[in-house]
């Protein structure tokens, strides 16, 4: 029936007839016991979240879909009269992932899958680039996070100790003041009375955290995750000081004179704690996470294609899909430099490792371009031009016109002349060299002005070693090139990769609190995109091509 309906087949009835061993139960077996009653097949569930995000469904969605939708009921093996299952059963399935570290098994064993059909492998090309993930709470100014933070913490104490609450604190009082969710649209719209606000609240704070670390209070109340957020609110937000006659006296940090946390340590939710502030740019600015998408972008080579042929992978001339072969979740806060390394590891370690890795991560610095060469991989990415006075204003001499002898431990200027100190030093935590030129060397040079604006009149080099040197200069020679250009031009394709995730499974928006169940969400979003992917390449759908509008196709026309 299911394809009578389906005569070309969907995208739920390719995963049963293709990737059916992908889904399978025994992956699962470490976070289910083998006790009590049998439940639900997590192969099955498995099956269900990954299509269930392949159509941006919520979980009532999902569930209502495995019970009406005939090609659902094909792919998971129910029976027309099967009555499905309650859609709490898919929260509860994600949060045994999640409690087990099994986020990533679906994506990975289909990948592995992938894999031995030779639809992926190592030696491409790959290509990776972020998108801003906006978390699944409120945005809060600093009074509002003070104010919410106790509200949170006396809501889980009155629900965990309700009697512990009555005996230590004034309910009645507390219950009118934090009953209602704090909402800066009912604050005072006086600073001074806003100000006085954020001293009331404040207080609250430290009383309510005195009494749970008061050595008489149950030990476990200091585990309860919205007392341990308000604590941390309680010291980023107030400062707690002796007035002159002895008072103790709160109030709000000033960034100028009592300093606050850094941007990768500050709260900005009771609800979310791995939830931050971000900002891209001068416009962009949000509060929750990144994620990294990294995908093939190749054509694969003839021994390749004579293998995907041969294990059913072939299509569309013996072209292999573009499939995403990591995704990576972090904070906000994460440069995106800082994610190149693990995700090539995490490459290295699948065996899918690139060739030529195209990204878009602000700078890699020469020790991971250089680490990525002894894995084999080649970055194609924009490298930090020589910051000194003469590279920016393209006059003068900068570094590429010094000759580095790294035997004699001695640098020749252009002029010909050597160098008087090499001192290694470590400057942020970096191997460096740095390299002086004796002042009566400098002074007399006919090139002096050309050479350097120093007060002390002679020219210093800070170099790296000789392999982080030399590779650094490689790039930034090869990056002025055109033919660089045009090869670097392959990795504006993630966008529309970031794009297709955005439109089907809402990737950019968090459906969950907390980076593992957001990691889990990206895992299965980027799942659903390889599905789809692959459906598309064995229906041989052909790729679809670039929108050009009809003003741009007549200016083309009239200038051909």
């Amino acid at each position: 029936m299911a394809r009578a309906a389906f005569p070309k087949g969907s995208v739920a009835m390719r995963v049963r007839d293709r990737l059916g061993e992908v889904f399978d139960d025994e992956p699962f077996a470490g976070a289910f016991g083998v006790r009590g009653a049998p439940g639900l097949s997590p192969g099955v569930l498995s099956l269900v979240t990954v299509l269930q995000f392949a159509e941006n469904l919520t979980d009532r969605q999902a569930a209502a879909m495995a019970v009406r939708a005939i090609d659902w009921k094909y792919a998971i093996g129910a029976e027309l009269t099967d009555t499905g299952f309650d859609d709490s059963v898919l929260s509860r399935f994600r949060a045994r992932l999640v409690e087990h570290g099994m986020e990533r098994v679906v994506f990975d064993r289909l990948l592995e899958h992938c894999k031995d059909a030779g639809l992926v492998g190592a030696g491409g090309k790959q290509r990776t680039d972020s998108t801003h993930v906006i978390s699944a709470v409120r945005d809060l100014n600093r009074l509002e996070l003070a104010g919410q933070s106790v509200r949170a913490a006396l809501e889980a104490l009155a629900a965990a100790a309700p009697g512990w609450l009555a005996d230590t604190v004034n309910v009645p009082e507390l219950a009118h003041r934090y009953g209602e969710r704090i909402n800066g649209w009912t604050m005072p719209s006086s600073k001074t009375k806003r100000d006085r606000l954020g001293e009331v609240f404040g207080q609250d704070a430290l009383t309510l955290c005195r009494a749970v670390w008061d050595p008489s209070a149950p030990v476990w109340l200091r585990e309860v995750e919205p007392v341990a957020i308000l604590r941390q609110v309680l010291v980023q937000t107030y400062t707690v000081r002796t007035d002159a006659r002895g008072r103790e006296v709160i109030r709000k940090r000033e960034a100028d004179t009592d300093g606050v946390p850094p941007g990768h340590l500050r709260l900005a939710s009771p609800y979310d704690p791995d939830g931050r502030w971000s900002a891209k740019g001068d416009e962009l600015f949000w509060m929750g996470y990144k994620v990294h998408l990294t995908e093939t972008c190749d054509t694969p080579p003839a021994t390749a294609t004579a293998t995907a042929t041969a294990t059913g992978g072939a299509g569309q001339g013996g072209r292999r899909p573009n499939l995403i072969t990591d995704v990576y979740t972090t904070t906000a806060t994460v440069p995106d430099v800082k994610a190149t390394e693990p995700i090539q590891r995490a490459l290295s370690e699948r065996g899918l490792q690139p060739g030529e890795h195209y990204l878009d991560s602000g700078y890699p610095s020469a020790e991971l371009i250089h680490a990525a060469l002894t894995r084999g991989t080649t970055m194609v990415s924009p490298v930090l031009l020589d910051p000194s006075s003469q590279a920016r204003a393209a006059t003068g001499y900068d570094k590429s016109a010094f000759h580095v002898d790294w035997k004699a431990r001695q640098v020749r200027c252009p002029a010909g002349r050597i160098s008087s100190n090499w001192n290694p030093v470590r400057q942020h935590g970096q191997n460096a060299i740095v390299v002086t030129f004796a002042k009566s060397t400098c002074s007399p040079c006919p090139h002096h002005t050309a050479c350097t604006t120093a007060r002390q009149g002679r020219r210093m080099l800070t170099v790296r070693p000789q392999e982080l040197h030399e590779t650094l200069t490689a790039a930034r020679i090869e990056q002025k090139t055109e033919t660089w250009k045009d090869k670097y031009a392959l990795r504006s394709g993630i966008e529309g990769t970031i794009n297709q995730a955005l439109d089907l499974t809402g990737i950019r928006r968090a459906r969950y609190r907390g980076l593992p169940k957001v990691r889990l969400q990206h895992a299965f979003s980027a799942t659903a995109i390889n599905i789809i992917r692959l459906h598309a390449h064995w229906s041989e759908q052909p790729l679809g091509s670039t929108r050009t509008s009809r003003l741009t196709r007549l200016s083309y026309h009239l200038t051909a």
